[in-house]
């Protein structure tokens, strides 16, 4: 039984840390969207990735955004408060303010860069929702 019961351990530690079976990771936002490699995120830069994703999220093609296409990156009373002509959708300039804000909230040293310690506050994590 003891041998058994070892096989068993041995045969589960290799199964739940085999690499091929490991959670993938995210990429690298500042990677992904630092386009003219300096190692940070600027607005131009974070806005560039926004209006890319807002054109793939807009399946309708409609030059909006509504809350089932927003799913998962804005609340519905994030979208209310991001909606200023209150028609219940995002057009890309309105999209491009929350962005906006959200970079400036995820950069309290108002530098005008994000680094990856900016990304991954609090701050920097809801503006990654709009990014991917």
């Amino acid at each position: 039984m003891k041998l058994r019961g070892l096989v068993v351990l041995i045969l589960a530690a290799a199964v739940f840390s085999a690499p091929a079976l490991a959670a993938p990771k995210r990429a690298d936002p500042i990677k992904m969207f630092d386009t003219d490699n300096d190692g940070t995120l600027d607005l131009a830069e974070v806005k560039k990735a926004a209006s890319a994703l807002f054109a793939k999220l807009d399946r309708d093609h409609d030059g909006t955004l509504d809350a089932q296409e927003l799913r998962g990156r804005l609340s519905a009373k994030e979208l209310a408060a991001a909606d200023p002509d209150h028609d219940g959708t995002l057009t890309l300039d309105e999209y491009l303010a929350v962005v906006e804000q959200r970079f400036n909230a995820a950069n309290p040293d108002k530098d005008g860069t994000l680094d990856a310690k900016e990304l991954q506050s609090p701050a920097g994590r809801a503006l990654l929702q709009l990014l991917r």
